[in-house]
């Protein structure tokens, strides 16, 4: 159990290296391995009060890490918006229709 604690910490401390640095590659690769590790921490829970305290403090970590990708998420927007771009993000009119929304900007006049 202490081994995939481990490696759920080190894919944590990974992941946010990687949202850190901007590096998309790492950010997929420690993702992966996160995910993986959760998969099998899930298959062999037990009532160990250590691991217990270890994991909370690892969710805390991966909330952070969360926010931190948010955070990444809306400077990326507001850069797409201020580029003349939007999100592909559909949008429900008052008759409950998807549409997407478009905007453009010129960035310059010739």
């Amino acid at each position: 159990m202490n081994t995939l604690l481990q490696q759920l910490s080190d894919a944590l401390a990974g992941e946010r290296q990687a949202l850190l640095e901007h590096d998309v590659q790492a950010l997929m690769q420690a993702t992966s391995a996160k995910l993986g590790t959760l998969r099998a921490l899930e298959s062999n829970m037990s009532g160990d009060e250590q691991a217990g305290a270890w994991l909370r403090e690892l969710a805390e970590v991966n909330r952070a890490n969360g926010a931190l990708l948010a955070r990444r998420r809306r400077e990326v927007s507001w850069a797409l918006r201020h580029l003349g771009r939007s999100e592909s993000a559909p949008s429900y009119d008052a008759k409950g229709q998807s549409t997407t929304l478009h905007a453009s900007r010129s960035l310059a006049i010739a």
